[in-house]
């Protein structure tokens, strides 16, 4: 059993990054049909979050930018593959996939990792299971949140069945394998490396 050394933060991390999926999920989907102009704020952003913690940080995050490298390059080869099987359609853009998907998938390692960094500093007992269930239940839930507020905002529709609000039962699987198969790398990576983050 996960015991919290700090309840009242624990919450608060939560609440702070279900505030900025909400904000993301409704720039994307009401600037859906600027797909361009949407690809450029995320850019900016990644460049802000590679300037805090790269560049300016004394202590050098190499394993979110990996994380993040890797999030975007296999979330786009991930896109095609739906997109051209007919698995999901994105509406109002140009071309079959938004300019935008790189990086929203690039930020979304970001958003997980803030998210299982600030929880993982609240429970007492920062074992190697405990931190595979926070990682567990938080890329199970939070990209779900975020794809239900695009989903509804007529960003996407998905075509699989068995659907909860909007987001079908595989794509949540798909999404934890997805998420847990990107930290499996990271985490051997880390152990192989002798490099130390609170994460992995």
């Amino acid at each position: 059993m996960m015991q919290l050394a700090n309840t009242g933060a624990f919450f608060k991390e939560i609440y702070k990054t279900l505030a900025k999926l909400i904000i993301a999920g409704v720039f994307i989907g009401l600037f859906k049909s600027y797909d361009g102009w949407v690809a450029v704020v995320l850019l900016l952003k990644i460049l802000h979050v590679l300037y805090t913690t790269i560049i300016t940080s004394p202590s050098k995050n190499w394993m979110l930018l990996i994380g993040m490298i890797l999030s975007g390059a296999a979330g786009v080869i991930a896109e095609h593959w739906g997109v051209r099987n007919g698995y999901w359609e994105y509406h109002e853009v140009a071309q079959k996939l938004p300019l935008w998907l790189p990086f929203a998938w690039a930020l979304a390692f970001y958003v997980l990792y803030k998210i299982e960094v600030g929880l993982i500093q609240h429970i007492k007992h920062k074992t190697t299971f405990n931190k595979v269930m926070i990682a567990f239940w938080v890329s199970l839930i939070v990209p779900a949140l975020g794809e239900m507020i695009t989903i509804y905002l007529g960003v996407w529709t998905y075509y699989w069945e068995y659907q909860i609000l909007g987001v079908p039962l595989l794509a949540l699987a798909c999404l934890v394998a997805f998420h847990m198969s990107i930290y499996l790398v990271l985490a051997v990576l880390c152990r192989s490396l002798k490099i130390k983050d609170p994460v992995f």
